[in-house]
């Protein structure tokens, strides 16, 4: 399994007239108002957001066949931001066929997290799991602020959440939602994260899926050897089962803590991170960073390299 050396390179800040090209790696586009909300936030920050037509491509429930998608992400010359316009699933059929990724910036989250992680195992920086082209227009303010800070200025201010276990933790960040990160073990697209600081999260997924991805995840011992690890937001993934006795099952809390707590690393919960409202921080991946689950926050170290 490949190896990170970290800090990864990250691109150069961006300017203001610099272009950014919408891209359609997952599922295809339902609502093309979201997605032109997301660039009017975009071109309101001085970016020139490129030309395109994928909220009319499909290919069965994925927005074009995988050579039409690939090519979206393997644009020359390559645009200073690929900016994705929705998750869903496909992303990772893309990683079948090697590929050598290009410097530059890559925006997305959810099923996008197997890009970010391709990358990463390469060596490439630059990837942001943060909001979507789609989601970018209902993030609350702090959050696009945060967004075209960290693009712009490379600033991203601290992250609070609940300290699970105590402690203080360095090294490279990796950000993914769960279980798009789970079908990546085994394969060449998931970087060695020992060492790391991994912060999850995920959506629509009961306790028992949770307990079961996880327990993967121990028995590749793949949590093991991290330096820390930090939960965002598990959006709809309480038990849906109302017949169950409180006996019969377990709260998606229990699940969450019963499988990180015994690791003999810090832990924090509740950081802004992921599906659902609130609010997702947008956190780069493969930066330095410090999991100070003694105050419970997470914070990043960014040096200016424009």
């Amino acid at each position: 399994m490949p190896r990170i050396k970290a800090p990864v390179v990250q691109p150069p800040s961006l300017r203001r007239g610099d272009a950014v090209a919408i891209t359609a790696p997952s599922s295809a586009l339902r609502d093309d108002d979201s997605l032109k909300r997301g660039i009017t936030v975009l071109e309101s920050w001085g970016l020139k957001v490129q030309p395109h037509q994928l909220d009319a491509r499909h290919w069965g429930y994925l927005s074009g066949t995988d050579q039409q998608r690939r090519a979206d992400l393997d644009q020359r010359p390559t645009p200073p931001l690929l900016a994705c316009a929705r998750g869903g699933w496909g992303a990772a059929r893309l990683l079948e066929q090697s590929w050598s990724w290009s410097a530059g910036w890559l925006l997305g989250f959810s099923d996008i997290t197997a890009l970010l992680c391709s990358r990463l195992a390469q060596g490439v920086g630059g990837g942001v799991h943060g909001p979507l082209v789609t989601t970018l227009a209902d993030e609350p303010d702090w959050s696009q602020q945060r967004l075209q800070e960290l693009l712009f200025d490379r600033m991203a201010p601290d992250l609070n959440g609940e300290t699970w276990v105590g402690g203080k933790a360095q090294g490279p960040l990796l950000t993914a939602n769960l279980t798009v990160a789970s079908h990546l073990l085994g394969s060449s697209h998931l970087p060695d994260m020992r060492g790391m600081i991994l912060v999850i999260e995920d959506v629509g997924e009961a306790p028992y899926r949770l307990d079961r991805m996880l327990t993967h995840w121990r028995l590749a011992g793949s949590l093991q050897g991290l330096a820390g690890l930090g939960l965002g937001r598990f959006s709809g993934c309480e038990d849906s089962n109302l017949s169950a006795s409180a006996e019969e099952t377990f709260s998606l809390e229990q699940v969450l803590k019963e499988r990180t707590v015994d690791l003999g690393i810090p832990v924090i919960s509740g950081l802004p991170v992921g599906h659902g409202p609130g609010g997702n921080a947008a956190l780069p991946v493969g930066v330095p960073a410090c999991l100070d689950a003694n105050r419970g926050i997470l914070s990043l170290d960014l040096p200016d390299q424009r």
